[in-house]
Order: C-alpha cells, then sequence, then structure tokens
C-alpha cells in the first residue's frame, strides 16, 4: 500500500493512476484526517451508437440481382 499526501498527489495523478492500473494500492491522506483510496473501476465498454458507420459501408447497384451460380435454384 502507498500513502501519498493530498498536497503531493495533486501534482502526481497520472502517475498514481498508473500505479493503481499496475496493481498497487494507492491512499491519498489530507492535512484533517480523511483519507482516500484510488481503485480501479474496470474498463468500460465500447457500445456503437446507431448510425455510426454512415457513409463507410458501400454496396453495388447490382447487390439484389440474382447471381448466375443459382439460377438452376431459381423458379
Amino acid at each position: 500500500m502507498h500513502q501519498i499526501n493530498l498536497k503531493e498527489a495533486e501534482t502526481r495523478l497520472a502517475e498514481l493512476i498508473e500505479e493503481v492500473a499496475g496493481g498497487e494500492e494507492v491512499v491519498i491522506t489530507c492535512s484533517d484526517g480523511r483519507s482516500f483510496k484510488i481503485i480501479p473501476i474496470g474498463t468500460v465498454e465500447a457500445i456503437p451508437k446507431f448510425g455510426s458507420a454512415k457513409g463507410m459501408v458501400k454496396m453495388s447497384d447490382d447487390f439484389d440481382a440474382p447471381l448466375e451460380d443459382f439460377e438452376a435454384y431459381a423458379p
């Protein structure tokens, strides 16, 4: 467990976050006696938004035209 005071934590926040991500336990203490533990909350799964791929997918003009390979199966 790593303990650090609030003033020092303010200047080293990015470094402290990296320590927590690596499995280290970090506790920040205030001058009034309160203390706080930094903990990872896990990864956030990206949720695709409807329409986010607009303009990225292209279909050919004959997309729904009958295929020559399946002519024998067509009515």
